[in-house]
């Protein structure tokens, strides 16, 4: 399975502490060097940086054909990670884009991707007996305090899936 991730679900699990299920999910993950930079750049989250940096199932990759990501990022206005997700995922034919923001699941989705996010993530770790119900709502309530915003109606619909 070839799983391409963009930024944001990578910091929002690790936000949780639970940035291993991405290896207990998918084996590795994917990401883009603009991923990568963004994720390892802001010196405030060293911490955050040295944990990627030593992730053995995060794997960084070139984007083979840049002027495309180019073009994509006018036409767009994704940024460069967003772009470079979404450009490798079609490149290596991913069978999975992991990606939080709307502005890219809309680009990727009338391209074709097959898109999940954050709250995707922790609801097929618990449908997988990964996490409890409430470990789920732990992450979630760990996400919402680093400021990663959730929807009332997105948590309305986990709490009822968690809770049976």
């Amino acid at each position: 399975m070839i799983v391409i991730s963009d930024t944001t679900p990578i910091i929002s699990l690790l936000k949780a502490e639970q940035l291993e299920l991405l290896k207990h999910l998918f084996g590795e993950v994917v990401i883009p060097e603009a991923v990568y930079k963004e994720l390892i750049g802001n010196e405030a989250f060293w911490l955050e940086a040295e944990e990627i940096k030593q992730c053995p199932f995060i794997k960084v990759r070139q984007v083979e054909d840049q002027k495309s990501v180019h073009i994509f990022r006018k036409v767009t206005g994704l940024d460069a990670g967003e772009s470079e997700a979404i450009v490798m995922a079609e490149e290596r034919q991913a069978d999975l884009l992991l990606m939080d923001e709307q502005k890219g699941r809309r680009v990727a989705k009338q391209m074709g991707l097959v898109i999940t996010g954050t709250i995707g993530i922790l609801m097929q770790a618990y449908d997988e007996d990964l996490l409890s119900g409430g470990a789920v709502e732990t992450c979630l309530i760990s996400m919402k305090k680093c400021g990663i915003r959730i929807g009332e109606a997105l948590l309305g619909t986990i709490k009822t899936h968690i809770r049976g």
